[in-house]
């Protein structure tokens, strides 16, 4: 199981308050000490919520880390609120989101991020920037041989501001 303990002591996570993640597949950086780390600190979390056969995404609050476990599957294996759960969204307040820690599956190290190929998190990056408070810092969190020279890119790919990932 790979954790990345320099997120929970990094600056930007230190002073943010509404921070986005992911729920982990098993090919991912683990998320579970980090989601647990936000609500012991008092921090309010929200996770991806995915509209099928489309590339939106909403982020929407998490009670608590419990709750995880009581949330359905995806066909991806991954714990989400129903579509009829009403939660919280984050962009639909003003408070917006400080923070958002992403996956991937490939980066380089001028920020260039390859995803699955849904565009679900350049299509979010996107509305964050017509939202009030603006594009939230972004992290990827990575493994180190995730990290390679040149990531292909489109017009429509956003580049995150830090990648962090296991130091050798």
């Amino acid at each position: 199981m790979h954790q990345l303990p320099q997120v929970v002591k990094h600056p930007k996570y230190c002073t943010s308050h509404r921070i986005a993640v992911f729920l982990s597949m098993l090919d991912e950086v683990q998320t579970a000490d980090i989601i647990k780390d936000i609500f012991q600190q008092g921090k309010e979390c929200f996770i991806p919520q995915y509209e099928p056969c489309s590339n939106h995404m909403d982020m929407v609050k998490l009670a608590s880390y419990e709750e995880i476990a009581s949330l359905p599957l995806t066909s991806w294996n991954i714990h989400q609120p129903a579509e009829s759960d009403a939660r919280e969204d984050a962009l639909s307040v003003a408070d917006g989101l400080d923070l958002i820690l992403m996956p991937g599956l490939g980066f380089d190290k001028t920020g260039n991020r390859l995803g699955r190929g849904k565009g679900y998190y350049d299509t979010y990056l996107k509305r964050c920037t017509q939202h009030p408070k603006g594009k939230p810092y972004t992290i990827a969190l990575a493994f180190k041989e995730q990290i390679c020279g040149m990531v292909p890119v489109t017009e429509n790919d956003m580049k995150v501001d830090e990648i962090l990932f296991e130091p050798n």
